[in-house]
């Protein structure tokens, strides 16, 4: 029969410093830390290690008390404004030492109790992070605002970071499995006290993760439920809402790239939206949150530089003509229908007409035909997304 619970309280004052020293040496958020503060992390190891090897031994669990005193020194650390990556990587440390600790404190009679300790780990010691990881980010409220936490929790949020709910709940922001990440695009870039007056708009009408991921790029994490046509459609909604705020308040024009993605694979889904945000038409009020579906011929021009080219072209001829990328641009939008055609752009039908036969004849294409809406409609959304400013063609 072994001692493997007396064992580790023996070593409790050891073991503790190991994994403190390990803090301090690995994690840079601990690099700097003051003389006080690492005597607070040592007391803490210390008792933690105490309470455990204790606590398992008689099969107990961890008292109100001890959750109190575990949640104390979280929010402690939050309002030291240790990192929450530096902070997951204490946490790490702590569990995988403890799991070493147990190793070299065990003998060959030790299997048993080996086991009870195990087994105790796994239900306290959740519960121990759990209160640990709410009192840290109760502290964390002190030290960074309310806006730099939102953009945190968006980063969090699409790197599927395990703190993201509860930092997301210190918030009163929902976590969902879906969301629409939505990428808003500024032509040019705002100041940086525009930016900020931005993020104070949106923290007044819509609670979600978001932020300036560039000075130029603006990304929100729009939640939803249910995999439904309908609950997609509202998540577009919301987003073109957010976009458009972000519009109004930068008083620039803006593009918007929407992609659909769940928790996990968020990255990708950013990554697609970004992408999108790059070839959609810039707009001085978003007209809607465009989607892969929306200009998959122009990502792929974007793609093939040599089909870029060849729309270039397309677009110096379209340059010869008055009016011709709007009239252009109000015709696909409106599926060819001539009267609602020109109705929107304020002419007569006749007056249409005309524009569209000089489109023909400057580029030997029928825009009604189905090639001229494959080709024309992709060199025009090219045009109205910023592409080839350099010759003048916005």
């Amino acid at each position: 029969m072994g001692n493997l619970f007396g064992m580790l309280e023996r070593r409790a004052d050891d073991n503790a410093r190991r994994v403190v020293d390990a803090c301090v040496g690995e994690i840079a958020g601990f690099q700097a830390i003051e003389s006080g503060s690492r005597a607070s992390m040592m007391e803490f190891a210390v008792v933690v290690r105490r309470r455990t090897a204790e606590l398992a031994a008689s099969g107990e669990p961890l008292l109100d008390s001890d959750l109190a005193f575990i949640e104390s020194v979280g929010e402690q650390r939050g309002t030291q404004g240790v990192a929450p990556g530096c902070q997951r990587g204490a946490l790490a440390l702590h569990a995988a030492f403890t799991l070493r600790e147990i190793s070299e404190a065990a003998g060959p009679g030790d299997l048993t109790d080996t086991m009870r300790m195990i087994d105790w780990l796994a239900g306290q010691g959740t519960a121990a992070q759990a209160v640990y990881t709410r009192g840290y980010f109760r502290g964390y409220e002190r030290f960074l605002p309310t806006a730099s936490r939102v953009h945190l929790l968006a980063t969090m949020v699409l790197h599927d970071d395990p703190m993201a709910g509860e930092l997301a709940g210190s918030l009163g922001v929902p976590v969902t499995e879906h969301y629409l990440v939505t990428v808003v695009r500024v032509a040019t870039e705002p100041p940086e006290q525009c930016r900020e007056e931005v993020v104070g708009t949106l923290l007044q009408r819509h609670r979600l993760p978001f932020g300036w991921q560039e000075p130029d790029e603006f990304v929100a994490l729009v939640p939803y439920h249910g995999t439904g046509p309908e609950h997609r459609a509202a998540a577009e909604r919301a987003g073109l809402a957010l976009a458009r705020t972000v519009a109004e308040a930068v008083g620039r024009p803006c593009s918007v790239g929407t992609a659909h993605g769940r928790r996990r694979a968020l990255v990708q889904a950013a990554a697609l939206a970004r992408k999108v945000s790059r070839v959609a038409p810039i707009e001085r009020v978003p007209r809607r949150p465009y989607g892969v579906a929306d200009v998959f011929a122009e990502l792929g021009a974007v793609e093939t530089p040599q089909v870029d080219q060849w729309l270039r072209e397309t677009a110096r001829r379209l340059g010869d003509g008055p009016d011709l990328v709007p009239t252009l641009d109000a015709y696909y939008r409106n599926d060819m229908n001539r009267l609602r055609t020109a109705e929107s752009l304020h002419i007569h039908p006749r007056t249409l007409d005309y524009r569209l036969r000089r489109v023909r004849e400057l580029v030997g294409i029928e825009p009604g035909s189905t090639h001229g809406v494959r080709v024309l409609s992709t060199t025009v959304t090219r045009l109205l997304a910023g592409a080839w400013n350099e010759h003048g063609f916005a």
